[in-house]
C-alpha cells in the first residue's frame, strides 16, 4: 500500500511539473533567452574593453614613441583623442604628455581635459587625487586663492597620499604671494600630518624654520 500511495505522489509530481512547464512555457523561454543575451553581452562588452584598451594602448605608444617636434600638431590631435577615450591608464598619460612636452599653451583646454579624467574618466581613486594635484600644480601660477583652494579642496580635506603634497603647494603658493601666515599654517599641516610624504615633511620643516620661524 504504501509503495502504491509513493507511486501515486510521485506521478502526481511528475503530472504537475509537466503542467507547469506546458502552461508557462513561453515564460521559461523568455527567462531562459534573457539569461543567454546578459551572458552574452557581459562577455562581449569585457572582449570590447579589452579590445579597446589594446587599440588605445597602441594609439598612445605610437603617437609618443619616437617622438618629434616637428609632428606636434598631429601628435597634439592623437592625444587629444586618447584623453577622450576616457581609459583609465592611457588618458592621465597622454595629457602628462602634452603639458611635460608644451604641445599647446592653450590653459582652458588643458584645464578642460583635467576636467574629463577628474569627473568622467573611471579612475582609482588615488590616480584622481593625483590629477587633481597636477591640476593645482599646472595652474598654480596664474590661479587665485580661490582657485587654488577649489582645485585643491578635495584632497586636503581627505586622508589621501597626495595630501601632503597638495598642503606643500598651498604652503608655497602663499609664501610666494607673501602671505606668510596661511603659508606657515599650511606647512605646519604637514609637519603634523601623521601620513605625510617624508621628503614633504622634510622641506616644510626647513621652509618653516628657516623662512618663517618667529
Amino acid at each position: 500500500m504504501d509503495e502504491e500511495t509513493a507511486l501515486i505522489d510521485a506521478n502526481t509530481r511528475n503530472e504537475k511539473i509537466k503542467n507547469f512547464l506546458v502552461n508557462n512555457k513561453s515564460k521559461i523561454l523568455t527567462i531562459i533567452i534573457s539569461i543567454v543575451v546578459l551572458l552574452l553581452f557581459f562577455f562581449g562588452y569585457g572582449e570590447y574593453k579589452k579590445r579597446n584598451k589594446i587599440s588605445v594602448s597602441d594609439e598612445f605608444n605610437s603617437l609618443t614613441i619616437g617622438y618629434n617636434k616637428e609632428n606636434n600638431t598631429k601628435i597634439l590631435t592623437g592625444l587629444i583623442k586618447v584623453i577622450k577615450e576616457k581609459n583609465s591608464t592611457y588618458s592621465p598619460l597622454a595629457l602628462y604628455f602634452i603639458i611635460d612636452n608644451g604641445l599647446t599653451d592653450d590653459k582652458d583646454q588643458i584645464n578642460q581635459y583635467f576636467d574629463i579624467l577628474i569627473e568622467d574618466t573611471p579612475l582609482e581613486e588615488e590616480i584622481k587625487n593625483l590629477v587633481i594635484y597636477k591640476k593645482g600644480l599646472y595652474n598654480a601660477d596664474n590661479i587665485d586663492e580661490a582657485g587654488i583652494l577649489k582645485i585643491l579642496k578635495s584632497i586636503i580635506n581627505s586622508e589621501s597620499v597626495w595630501k601632503s603634497h597638495a598642503l606643500y603647494l598651498l604652503g608655497e603658493y602663499f609664501y610666494s604671494k607673501q602671505e606668510n601666515q596661511k603659508a606657515k599654517d599650511f606647512f605646519e599641516q604637514i609637519v603634523s600630518l601623521e601620513n605625510s610624504n617624508l621628503e614633504i615633511k622634510t622641506q616644510a620643516q626647513k621652509r618653516l624654520n628657516r623662512d618663517l620661524s618667529d
